[in-house]
């Protein structure tokens, strides 16, 4: 079972990923959905570090394609804590990591970052866990750039669900990346949720209600 296989289980397990019938904060009828607010004992994020450490490992491998990682407010801050954990603890990769408050603080050290101060020329890597309409890099984006001259190649995700976004035929994770440069690389898409579903002897009406789903929102 790969790593990607296994973060499946692990969601649903985890009360993550579950199926039914919802709708989106966007008005669309789903019959999946993804709350990773569900997260909540130490076992879990330590596995959910691992599997973050796993994707990123991957995609930048052991030279190392980043300074930083940083974990915007507010659900990124575990992530990234985390998965820069499990980073050294897998693969003794050293990275130094940051997040930023909601409200700049005026006494003490002051400012919105916490934890490594970026510099100029740092490549910083975003940790988040997923991305429905690019609102929380298009907020993270200005945060970044104003602590120094820094460059932002790569983002990593839990779920790229594919759905198209405010361009018809491009998806918001498209947009971001077209926007601002950004490689954004998933855990999973649900392209791999359909296929573990069809893997696992799934409900044959679940299987044709995602897939009627993909049909009509989804950009693969």
């Amino acid at each position: 079972m790969t790593y990607k296989e296994e973060f499946i289980t692990f969601m649903v397990r985890a009360g993550v990923l579950t199926f039914g019938d919802f709708v989106t904060k966007s008005g669309r009828k789903t019959p999946y959905f993804i709350n990773t607010g569900n997260y909540k004992t130490g076992a879990q994020a330590d596995a959910l570090g691992s599997y973050y450490a796993a994707c990123i490992h991957e995609h930048l491998g052991e030279a190392g394609g980043a300074d930083v990682l940083f974990g915007p407010a507010y659900k990124g801050i575990p992530l990234v804590v985390t998965a820069a954990a499990s980073l050294y603890r897998n693969y003794g990769e050293d990275y130094p990591y940051a997040f930023n408050r909601k409200e700049k603080k005026d006494h003490g050290e002051g400012g919105s970052i916490v934890g490594y101060k970026p510099q100029d020329g740092d490549r910083i890597v975003i940790i988040e866990d997923v991305i429905t309409a690019g609102t929380a890099v298009r907020e993270t984006m200005p945060i970044l750039k104003a602590c120094a001259g820094v460059k932002v190649p790569h983002m990593f995700i839990s779920v790229d669900r594919c759905e198209v976004g405010q361009t018809p035929g491009k998806t918001a994770i498209m947009e971001v990346e077209e926007e601002f440069g950004v490689k954004v690389h998933p855990i999973v898409t649900v392209v791999d949720i359909h296929e573990y579903l069809q893997q696992n002897g799934t409900d044959p009406e679940l299987l044709k209600a995602m897939e009627g789903y993909m049909e009509q929102y989804c950009v693969l």
